[in-house]
């Protein structure tokens, strides 16, 4: 055996060794840039969470008649408030997307009046629907906020 075969296995794991720890060091010794756990599309649901908790805590007033977190639909029941019980609304709040967009978001409400005794159809105003939506996206864009900090 020669002198060179005897110092082979020796050099090759002190190489390997040299190798390892110069890898080592190339980090920097920088800590590893964490993920934004507060994007956008962190979701486990279907929809956006943003959207879908800020949806739910805006029509929490009203009773639920279904909530599908992974359809991203939420419908209430008729709601009547108790300071004009002649008049009752109902939503339908539809989440598009899993991005935290204005366009993510649709929103639908019916009301009715108490006629004689009957509940009659009316018109919504189109201003109220465009301000449930603003409201739960200004809850959804606050969340995004406090889940980053």
């Amino acid at each position: 055996m020669s002198v060179f075969a005897s110092l082979r296995r020796p050099a090759t794991i002190l190489l390997v060794a040299a190798a390892s720890a110069s890898l080592a060091a190339c980090g920097g010794g920088r800590e590893r840039p964490k993920a934004d756990l507060a994007a956008a599309q962190v979701t486990t649901i279907g929809v956006n969470s943003y959207l879908w908790r800020a949806a739910l805590e805006t029509v929490s007033f009203a009773p639920l008649l279904q909530a599908d977190s992974n359809g991203g639909v939420i419908v209430t029941d008729w709601y009547a408030n108790p300071a004009n019980p002649g008049e009752r609304v109902k939503m339908t709040v539809t989440i598009l997307d899993q991005d935290l967009r204005a366009d993510g978001l649709r929103v639908a409400a019916s009301r009715q009046v108490n006629q004689g005794g009957n509940w009659v159809d009316a018109p919504v105003q189109a201003a109220t629907v465009q301000k449930l939506e603003d409201i739960i996206l200004t809850k959804a864009r606050a969340l995004r906020r406090k889940g980053v900090s």
